[in-house]
């Protein structure tokens, strides 16, 4: 497909997804997918659509840009605004749609919570099943069984799929719109973190549009000026729950927060060691003596009493 060709393709795909009921995001996400052009492409049109919004509303936040991570290389998807391809009947199709007004229900929200240490499982009404494990908070809509919303903490969403009611997540300021999927959310101090271990997701369906299949992650910070890419094991994204934490290169900050949401003890990890990568596998143990006496030395740093918990801390010389 030639240049103007995908133009025109991108076009369809960003006035179609205005319609409610638009339920083709599979469709969308192999389209996106078959081609390095397309996504490079449709990123450029929906800059520029968001430029057009602005003249109807306030303008969101900028979306932030994706980068891939490749064989320990960062690479950047550029998105670079295209001025005038809004023109004509095209123009008037895409102000037209972003004038339609749409009734929806009041909503009648509820929260489940858990405490560090403390898991939970709800199934709801289409059959989707959530896992929510220690401090995590989750709003749910009892008039919508679609949508959820993920306050803090970490949650498994096993999704019944819907072609013409997509499962939408909403979680560190972003929307998470399911493609028949079983996928990872975490969100804590700032940073949303995607895994998806079956079928795919959207992540911002409406502004960076990012298809994630099965085997991929995404991380974003808040404020930050990129999304990281990442592949890993479908196996690894779900294995809180058979009580293993696995990690490939990931910081001692996370681990720490990682282990307190998981066993209800408070670990941080001190200023000297928070940044430094671990490899391997830690098993859960809720007998916290037995557990933080191992951990030490599979981390390699010296476990010491804090005011407010557990410390991981450079081990003495």
């Amino acid at each position: 497909m030639d240049e103007t060709a995908i133009r025109e393709a991108a076009i369809d795909w960003l006035i179609r997804q205005r319609d409610p009921a638009f339920a083709e995001w599979e469709a969308f996400a192999e389209w996106l997918a078959s081609d390095e052009r397309r996504a490079s492409i449709y990123h450029e049109m929906a800059a520029a659509d968001a430029d057009m919004a602005d003249l109807l509303a306030a303008a969101p936040p900028p979306a932030a840009p994706v980068v891939a991570a490749q064989a320990d290389n960062v690479i950047p998807i550029s998105r670079r605004r295209f001025n005038g391809w809004l023109s004509g009947a095209v123009a008037a199709s895409v102000m037209a749609m972003m004038g339609y007004a749409v009734f929806q229900a009041q909503p009648s929200p509820y929260s489940i919570e858990t405490a560090a240490g403390e898991r939970r499982s709800v199934t709801l009404a289409d059959g989707s099943k959530i896992d929510l494990n220690g401090a995590t908070r989750l709003t749910l809509d009892r008039r919508d069984a679609r949508l959820a919303t993920l306050d803090r903490g970490e949650a498994l969403f096993t999704v019944v799929h819907d072609d013409k009611r997509p499962f939408v997540v909403h979680a560190g300021g972003a929307e998470l719109r399911d493609v028949g999927t079983v996928f990872n959310v975490v969100s804590d101090r700032g940073e949303l973190a995607v895994a998806v271990a079956e079928g795919a997701v959207i992540y911002n369906p409406d502004a960076e549009a990012v298809p994630l299949n099965a085997g991929r992650t995404l991380r974003v910070r808040s404020g930050a000026s990129a999304i990281l890419l990442g592949n890993a094991d479908p196996a690894v994204m779900t294995s809180w729950r058979q009580n293993r934490l696995v990690y490939d290169g990931a910081p001692l900050a996370q681990v720490a927060a990682d282990i307190s949401r998981n066993l209800g003890f408070a670990v941080t990890a001190s200023p000297a060691v928070a940044a430094r990568p671990f490899r391997g596998v830690i098993a859960l143990d809720r007998e916290s003596d037995r557990f933080l006496a191992r951990l030490g030395p599979l981390l390699d740093v010296k476990v010491e009493r804090g005011q407010q918990g557990w410390v991981l801390t450079n081990p003495p010389q």
